[in-house]
């Protein structure tokens, strides 16, 4: 089935998509983690690491650390899909905010399905795209210079679609709106995200510097459960991922790809105003 052409449009009150590499963006550390599998992530860890890479001498020590950043964002990815349910080869899937597609390329490697994802980086779409060729899956899995929040696909169209730590750069409402549309009944959608802890109170020093750091804006937990009813999304399971997130960030302290965000991110978890959430919700 074609795919309509839509205009493209910037989320309205939000920051346009970055550049491929843009300070305060991790794009460095995305190319050159990505590297190590040719598999581009474009989110963070989950689970613990092994402690030995830190022992390692001089001359591996840093390959080592990114090796091992590498496989927990992996690990993170594979959380995810393992949230979408029953996907057959005959089903069709939605990366939203696909980046560079290592999500995209698990999804089809694990399923045999095809792949849409999409993007306002035209260097991100055309990485891609590219690597969709590389690897021998070109019109299996597809991506578009597209807004997620208006994508112009059908009604219906995708089995499950996924958000993997893009939602803070839109409006909640607008996003599961578009999301409800795209999903038959039964559809699923998964949701990975850090997010302002509501039961903490006020919005932490830690939360606003994350915010700077990439110009975005951290909804809050509530928001999420509020806007998923709103948009007839019902939550079938809820994952606090933050124990499990940790570890990576500890890690990456340490890394060759390290901004400066980290310790932002850690103090931001032990106080308890940020987690790191999971939602898999269903089209009802």
């Amino acid at each position: 089935m074609d795919i309509p052409r839509k205009e493209r449009r910037v989320p309205s009150g939000r920051p346009a998509a970055a550049p491929w590499w843009a300070p305060g963006r991790d794009g460095r550390a995305d190319v050159l983690l990505g590297e190590v599998g040719d598999l581009y992530h474009h989110h963070y860890g989950l689970g613990p690491y092994d402690p030995s890479v830190l022992d390692e001498p001089p001359e591996t020590r840093d390959q080592r650390i990114v090796d091992e950043l590498h496989r927990l964002e992996t690990a993170q990815a594979d959380a995810l899909l393992d949230r979408l349910g029953d996907i057959r080869p005959e089903d069709r899937l939605l990366d939203a905010g696909s980046g560079r597609g290592g999500t995209s390329f698990m999804a089809h490697e694990r399923f045999g399905c095809r792949v849409d994802g999409v993007s306002l980086s035209d260097h991100q779409v055309d990485f891609s795209n590219h690597q969709s060729r590389e690897r021998g899956c070109r019109g299996q899995v597809c991506f578009h210079h597209r807004n997620m929040l208006n994508t112009g696909f059908p009604d219906g169209f995708y089995r499950a679609v996924w958000t993997n730590e893009t939602t803070m750069y839109v409006e909640l409402a607008a996003l599961f709106r578009e999301f409800s549309r795209l999903l038959p009944l039964g559809g699923r959608y998964v949701c990975v995200t850090g997010c302002a802890n509501d039961a903490h109170g006020r919005r932490s020093p830690a939360v606003a510097r994350i915010d700077r750091h990439y110009i975005c804006g951290v909804h809050s937990r509530g928001d999420y459960f509020q806007a998923l009813a709103a948009s007839g999304l019902a939550p079938a399971e809820v994952v606090d991922l933050t124990p499990q997130a940790i570890p990576y960030w500890e890690l990456r302290a340490h890394s060759p790809v390290r901004t400066g965000i980290e310790d932002a991110f850690l103090t931001a978890y032990a106080e308890g105003g940020f987690q790191y959430l999971l939602i898999a919700a269903d089209r009802v």
